[in-house]
């Protein structure tokens, strides 16, 4: 028989370091009522791991007020997530599987990337621990039913608010410069009101809208009670609003019906309401009926281009680093920086002729076919490892966060 000879362990094992814990808590708004269950949420993970052996918080990452359709609109979520692919986090608590996401894609996206990383998920009103899973139907189910929930809300919502618009109840939720909001009811202030009527009576008397916003931020006219910058958009959106004659015209803007919920600009696809005489004006109909046909005809000579444009917001200013936007002047197209263009005295780079920038976008179209060897195909490979390294794409850094998770 051969010998045995045990060989005693040299290193004695030392004491398990403790499970780096986080929490995540979020309501999605600024009710009083979610606001206590908010605060609750965040004393309860507070105090629950003050006497824990095995666990330590990390930190407590808190969204108040923001919707859980989309991951995006949540800068504490998206602090959360940057903070376990840096490693510095071992195991999540939440409330529910709806504080962590109410669409179903998002929440299974980041569970596996987070399962990936070694990183456990505890949904407490479920009782779903993905340490002890071997699957993801259950967060589906559970995820999917968060979701439908948060569509009915919606849905609802929508409906009450299309009601009111329809019988003339609804109220305004914020005001426009030269009103204040009471009670949800324009009421007009007599100083902003003063500069309203001003700016119309410049625009009717030939003055641009960009000049038109440099004599106000000359002026340093303040909007809602602080300094404000004033562009050529904002005053043109002023000039046509009809709330300055007294009207108001309800949902220029809609709510997409499929997550994720986007707001997006009524161009027929809904209905819109009209109301007529529905607080005090500012000018004139006659006025701003003038004001409509010169901004009409100035639309139709202006000749300019689509926003799909192959130059469009990819034009740079080397200066400012503003993009640049189209102008037509003198039946000539140019390229204009656009903080140049509405204050020339911040940025000294002047426009340029289209045919000039044509002219540059072809010489640099052709430098890049002739040379990509040396210059394309290194940029790839080195655009692939950041974003292998940017989403943790590194296999030996995956298989120490698998070998990690499979030793807890």
């Amino acid at each position: 028989m051969p010998t045995v000879t045990v060989i005693q362990p040299t290193i004695t094992e030392e004491k398990a370091a403790k499970i780096h814990c986080a929490a995540y808590c979020r309501v999605s708004s600024d009710s009083e009522d979610q606001l206590n269950s908010f605060m609750a949420q965040t004393r309860y993970y507070s105090r629950i791991f003050e006497n824990s052996q095995t666990e330590e918080l990390i930190d407590i990452y808190a969204d108040e007020g923001v919707t859980g359709t989309r991951d995006d609109k949540r800068s504490e979520f998206q602090r959360l997530m940057k903070d376990c692919r840096k490693g510095k986090i071992d195991r999540i608590y939440t409330k529910s599987i709806s504080r962590f996401a109410r669409n179903t894609r998002d929440c299974l996206k980041n569970v596996r990337e987070l399962k990936s990383l070694g990183i456990t998920i505890f949904f407490e009103k479920e009782n779903i621990d993905t340490a002890n899973m071997t699957d993801e139907m259950m967060i589906t189910i559970m995820g999917g039913l968060a979701q439908e929930e948060s569509t009915s809300i919606s849905q609802n919502l929508r409906w009450g608010i299309k009601k009111r618009m329809e019988n003339g109840t609804i109220k305004m939720c914020t005001p426009v410069f030269g009103y204040e909001l009471v009670d949800g009811n324009l009421i007009l202030k007599s100083d902003e009101a003063e500069i309203v009527r001003q700016i119309f009576d410049w625009y009717l008397n030939g003055y641009g809208l960009a000049a038109i916003a440099q004599m106000l931020n000359a002026l340093k006219i303040e909007r809602f009670g602080r300094t404000s910058h004033w562009t050529a958009s904002t005053v043109g959106v002023m000039l046509r609003n009809e709330k300055y004659i007294g009207d108001q015209l309800f949902q220029k803007k809609y709510t997409t019906d499929t997550l994720p919920f986007r707001q997006v600009v009524n161009k027929g696809e809904r209905d819109q309401y009209y109301y007529s005489d529905r607080h005090k004006p500012i000018i004139s109909r006659d006025d701003f009926d003038k004001v409509q046909n010169i901004l009409a005809e100035n639309k139709k000579s202006f000749k300019g281009i689509r926003q799909d444009h192959i130059f469009a917001k990819k034009i740079y200013c080397g200066e400012c680093g503003s993009t640049f936007k189209f102008k037509c002047r003198k039946n000539k197209n140019y390229w204009v920086c656009r903080l140049h263009d509405s204050e020339s005295d911040r940025c000294s780079n002047k426009q340029i002729l289209e045919e000039k920038v044509i002219s540059a976008f072809i010489t640099l179209c052709n430098k890049l076919w002739y040379n990509y060897k040396q210059i394309l195909l290194p940029c790839q490979t080195a655009l692939q490892d950041l974003k292998l390294k940017k989403f943790s794409g590194n296999t030996n850094v995956m298989d120490i966060h698998k070998e990690i998770a499979k030793l807890k």
